[in-house]
């Protein structure tokens, strides 16, 4: 059977777009439209539909709200639209923190003229976040498949016996996609001021998402977070996270180069180019975190890594939302230790 999506949106005009879009997929049906988030919480009840698209900005009750009403109520994963503006931004990290699972940019021109890149991303994403146990196909082509949270572990690791790193790591790079930025805040709130190694962030996110993002784990973590800017220095205690839009390689210098994005890689910040540059840089002292995500981004670098003697550390099964990008480097036998979400902060502080 078709998954049965609920539309909310004020504007008539892309609730009918949305519609059209979402129908052309064999798998997906849309059984309702709400105009405001009030209406979307009566309807996710009555309707109890498999996912919801939820605006951020309605009369009555906004899309923040109505996300956590909705998930107190009946827990149902939820695709946002965000502005790309900075406070667009906001209110989407709002949404993600409410329970949301993910996030697509509200471009007016694209919706209007029912791009097929947009179908493509918007088909690919509910896909993804819907289903529990079932494989969907990701929207890079060279990436592999996605899971959400199947219970079980995933048969492609096999168990590693973990090897001291304490003195022998001087750079800790963490890649992330779909539920990312609640996976990192996880792991980055449980680091001390005083941790001795410098930290780099790869979350994918649209360019005017990684400012007000890198913003909000500074003020919620103990360690000093911020955007990373081309030559800034990676020191102990701190966090630079990859601008959106942009690559983000390590220089010989102890700093980092922010270059711009080419359109010949899928990804903008890219894992595996940052994670490449973590291995050319720092052969066997570079060390990679690979968290939840679709596609498998981060598994052709943390080969790199790996080669290079480094070590690579993955989220498991159970804990991911998307469980893609960590599902590639553990069925390549990449990673050294696959852990819960919940343990890799904790177990970071320990080990490092």
């Amino acid at each position: 059977m078709p998954l049965k999506v609920l539309v909310v949106d004020d504007s008539n005009f892309f609730q009918q777009r949305l519609r059209e879009m979402l129908d052309e997929h064999p798998e997906l049906t849309v059984v309702g439209v709400a105009s405001n988030g009030r209406e979307a919480v009566e309807k996710a009840k009555s309707l109890r539909p498999d996912v919801i698209t939820m605006d951020y900005e309605m009369p009555v009750m906004d899309g923040v709200t109505a996300v956590r009403q909705i998930m107190a109520d009946r827990p149902t994963p939820i695709l946002m639209f965000s502005s790309l503006t900075y406070e667009g931004a906001r209110t989407t990290l709002d949404a993600l923190d409410a329970g949301a699972v993910d996030f697509l940019p509200k471009n007016f021109s694209e919706i209007s003229n029912s791009s097929a890149s947009l179908k493509a991303k918007l088909h690919s994403r509910l896909l993804a976040i819907a289903r529990p146990r079932t494989v969907a196909k990701t929207e890079a082509p060279r990436s592999g498949v996605g899971l959400r949270s199947p219970v079980g572990r995933d048969s492609g690791s096999s168990p590693v016996k973990p090897v001291s790193l304490k003195g022998k790591v001087r750079v800790l790079v963490i890649g992330a996609s779909t539920g990312g930025p609640v996976a990192l805040m996880d792991v980055l709130i449980k680091l001390p001021k005083n941790f001795p190694i410098p930290i780099v962030l790869v979350q994918h996110m649209p360019e005017n998402f990684t400012k007000p993002f890198a913003e909000r784990l500074d003020r919620q973590c103990n360690l000093s977070i911020k955007e990373a800017e081309d030559g800034d220095s990676l020191r102990p205690g701190t966090a630079l996270l990859a601008p959106g839009g942009k690559q983000l390689l390590l220089d010989k210098r102890g700093g980092v180069k922010v270059m711009p994005g080419d359109d010949r890689v899928n990804y903008k910040p890219s894992v595996d180019i940052t994670f490449g540059s973590a291995a050319n840089i720092y052969n066997n002292q570079a060390m990679g975190v690979v968290l939840t995500g679709m596609g498998s981004d981060g598994c052709d670098g943390a080969r790199l890594i790996k080669q290079a003697g480094g070590a690579i550390w993955s989220q498991d099964q159970e804990s991911c939302v998307i469980y893609g990008m960590p599902m590639a480097v553990a069925r390549a036998k990449l990673t050294d230790r696959v852990l819960p979400l919940g343990e890799i902060g904790s177990a970071l502080a320990k080990e490092l």
